[in-house]
């Protein structure tokens, strides 16, 4: 009757060794883990703050917030960014995805629940009336007792794998964020260019209407200066959708919506800054605060935990300790003399008998290894893709940075050099007009010409902050943009117009 508060003993005694106090408290709390999310993240992302929104008031003061940030506002794509971050439920989602892990690994901290066994036999005996047998068994799975240890390890490391995938997430959103807000803005600039050329277009059509009533204009050089105004309009509505369109991509990534999503982008990029950031450690960078290679080295961690796991249960995967006690009633015959006499008396009489049992599986036909293989080439996988993963990340990080600072001359040139001499020709354009030397459509031509270049020097500048957005990702990690190479620039219809 002893031997099952020994079990219990011995269970609570494994347990206490394995797992501590403050370990199970990691797991088992309100947001497990999320500090090192927050803090993992506003390190890489320019201190943007992350919040994990578990109740109706936190979700309440998260959307009073945004709402102040962003409704009828001008916002930046500093802002842009940290809306994301306080607001967009995919993220929301991802952390969730952490407190499953949590969960996970605070279920591996806890022992298995014994089994218990009753059996009830010879009921309603004639003889002895009532339970003739009563069985009683607990069994503990001694396997599962000494490699809790290893198992907790081993959740450990995945969990703190989803603590690196939720960072991930996080700078990946911040990312795609700040590429959105790069694209409207960069998309709305150009609408006013194209306003800007529509106005000469407009301005060469009615002249050549005019002309052409006074006999002084073919009819093929109105048709023409026509058909650039009308490719002009249909240049513009396109340019008009798709800013409508990137705006709307940048609020389903901030997560806005109803009277929230009623705020507004600049009229133009930022200014390029004076000289592009010199970083000759760009590779070393990369490889110390990539996030995604932090998630495979905790990978070929967690995997050669796991393949060491599997080494240690190779013969004996299943190892119970039973133990209970068997009472049986049985009828005892005694002998009396009863006036000379013999009777036979018969009583029911209790026998208690403990008993103890080991259980295991004799591997006789499954010897462990096919699973050992496996967890030998598991663990060559994981090896090679963090060996892959170091080398592509050294190979994107110079791709980044030679990117940024070939875009960043290359705006620089069309700011500096190619501009300028477009308003000069504008310039000496409008001196030869006022003299009478040149005609009116020559310089509406020349018009038309600097708007084309301006549309050009948009769009150098929207690669260069493109490009300075994707040295962040490829520096920290949250993914590049593969489109990150801008389709060829919108420009105006053929400059060239009719004349005389």
């Amino acid at each position: 009757m002893e031997v099952k508060p020994i079990l219990v003993a011995v269970s609570a005694s494994l347990l206490a060794g394995c797992v501590s106090p403050e370990q199970i408290a990691s797991y088992s709390g309100p947001q497990p883990g999320f500090e090192a999310v927050s803090s993992g993240t506003s390190s890489r992302s320019g201190n943007k703050e992350t919040v994990w929104i578990q109740n109706a008031d936190q979700a309440k003061a998260v959307s009073d917030r945004v709402r102040a940030m962003v409704h009828k506002k001008t916002i930046s794509a500093d802002t842009a960014v940290q809306v994301a971050l306080l607001n967009n439920r995919g993220l929301q989602a991802s952390y969730a995805e952490l407190g499953i892990s949590a969960s996970d690994t605070w279920q591996e901290t806890m022992l298995q629940n014994p089994v218990v066994s009753v059996g009830l036999l010879g009921l309603a005996h004639p003889e002895i009336g009532g339970l003739r047998t009563i069985e009683g068994t607990i069994a503990a799975n001694l396997l599962s007792l000494t490699t809790q240890k290893r198992r907790v390890g081993i959740a450990d490391t995945r969990f703190r794998q989803a603590q690196a995938s939720a960072i991930g997430d996080t700078l990946s959103l911040a990312a795609e964020t700040r590429r959105a807000w790069i694209d409207a803005v960069a998309a709305f600039e150009t609408v006013s260019y194209l306003n800007q050329a529509q106005v000469a277009a407009d301005a060469a059509s009615q002249l050549a209407q005019k002309l052409g009533e006074t006999g002084a204009m073919p009819k093929a050089g109105q048709a023409r200066e026509h058909a650039f105004y009308a490719e002009l309009t249909g240049q513009k509505a396109e340019a008009r959708l798709a800013a409508a369109l990137a705006k709307e991509r940048l609020t389903r990534l901030m997560g806005l919506w109803g009277q929230d999503a009623q705020y507004f982008v600049p009229d133009s990029l930022p200014a390029l800054p004076k000289a592009p950031r010199g970083n000759p450690s760009i590779e070393a960078d990369a490889l110390r605060n990539r996030i995604d290679l932090q998630v495979a080295r905790l990978e070929l961690e967690a995997v050669a935990k796991s393949y060491r796991l599997t080494e240690a249960t190779r013969y004996v995967t299943d190892l119970e300790l039973i133990a209970g006690v068997e009472a049986e009633r049985e009828l005892e015959t005694e002998y009396e003399l009863d006036g000379g006499n013999l009777e036979e008396k018969k009583s029911p009489k209790t026998i208690v008998t403990p008993q103890i049992e080991l259980e295991f599986a004799i591997p006789i036909f499954d010897s462990g290894k096919a699973r050992q293989r496996k967890a030998e080439y598991a663990y060559m996988q994981a090896a090679n893709k963090l060996a892959e993963k170091a080398v592509n990340i050294r190979s994107e990080a110079r791709s980044a940075y030679t990117a940024y600072k070939s875009s960043h001359e290359i705006a620089r040139h069309y700011r500096d050099a190619v501009l300028p001499l477009r308003r000069s020709v504008e310039e000496e354009g409008l001196l030869t007009y006022n003299g009478m030397i040149t005609n009116t459509f020559d310089l509406l031509a020349d018009t038309r010409a600097r708007v084309d270049t301006q549309l050009l020097a948009v769009n150098a500048r929207k690669n260069f902050w493109l490009a300075e957005a994707d040295l962040a990702a490829a520096t920290y990690g949250g993914g590049m943009d593969g489109g990150s190479e801008s389709a060829a620039p919108m420009k105006t219809a053929a400059a060239g117009g009719g004349g005389h």
